[in-house]
Order: C-alpha cells, then structure tokens, then sequence
C-alpha cells in the first residue's frame, strides 16, 4: 500500500507557509521602495518647510503688488497654505497606499473616531501592525522640524521680550 504526501484540507497548515503574502523580493521592488521612501521624505519635508515658505511667498508677491500690508495679502498666504497642506497630506496619503501595496500589505481600515464603538470591545481585536517606512518618515521629520524650530526660536530668533 502506497502512501502520498497530499494535503489534507482538514489540517492546519504549517506556521512556514503563511496565507499574508510579504513583500516582494528582487532588486527592482527594493529600488522601488526606497524611491517610495525618498519622496515621502521630501513630500514630508517640504509639508513643514516648502509649502508655508511658498505661502510666504505668494503673500509677498501679493503685498508687493497693492504697496502695503493688506488683509488680502494676509488672506492670499492663508489660502494658499491651507491649499499646499492639503495637496501635500493627499500627495503623503496616496505615496504610503503605494508603499503598503509594494512590501504587500493591506492599507488599514480607517473609521471616523464618532463611528467607533463606546466599549473597547473591538478595539481588543484590532491587531496593532508596525508603522511603515512612510508613516515612520512623518513621525522623524516632524521631531526634527520641532527641534529646528526650538533651537532657532531660543538661540537665534532675536526677540525682546521687555522693550
């Protein structure tokens, strides 16, 4: 009587063989990736830098045009940061659903904090995932702009608090 290894529906698979695939391997999903990760870092970057110095910008040019500090030029800066925030954030947004498809990941469920159940009943199922390279970019990129911006405020901003 001869034996064959087949699979038999009603056993569990071995823990190698896992059902989520991981991420690609090969030097071109590498070199994917890392472009991913490059322009998440420059989109992240310019989120804090770029975009209020061209705000700035676009008032100055606004202001320069009219002689004198008005609150259309004041509205203009405002606008248009609140316009650049937003491109960027979906810009930021849609490079990290590219980033979750190239290592093979699932983009989490996102739900409205009013929606969510009052109990923390289903947030004990919900399984806690690592950040990925693009969100871990944002979290460095904003620590760093906040340092920047302490350093400069207490040692080169020159203020005189008591005239």
């Amino acid at each position: 009587m001869e034996h064959t290894a087949q699979a038999r529906p009603d056993r569990a698979q071995p823990p190698s063989q896992s059902t989520e695939p991981g991420p690609p391997g090969g030097l071109r999903s590498a070199l994917y990736r890392m472009l991913l990760a490059i322009l998440s870092t420059l989109v992240s970057i310019n989120l804090w830098t770029g975009g209020p110095l061209f705000a700035l910008w676009v008032g100055s040019r606004v202001q320069a045009s009219i002689g004198t500090l008005s609150m259309s030029a004041v509205g203009a800066t405002i606008g248009v940061l609140i316009v650049v925030t937003y491109v960027l954030y979906k810009l930021l947004a849609w490079l990290n659903a590219r980033y979750y498809a190239a290592i093979g990941r699932a983009v989490p469920r996102q739900q409205a904090a009013w929606l969510k159940p009052m109990s923390g009943e289903r947030r004990s199922i919900q399984v806690r995932r690592p950040l990925s390279a693009v969100e871990k970019t944002v979290v460095v990129s904003v620590v760093v702009a906040s340092e920047v911006f302490l350093v400069w405020f207490f040692f080169f901003a020159h203020y005189s608090l008591v005239s």
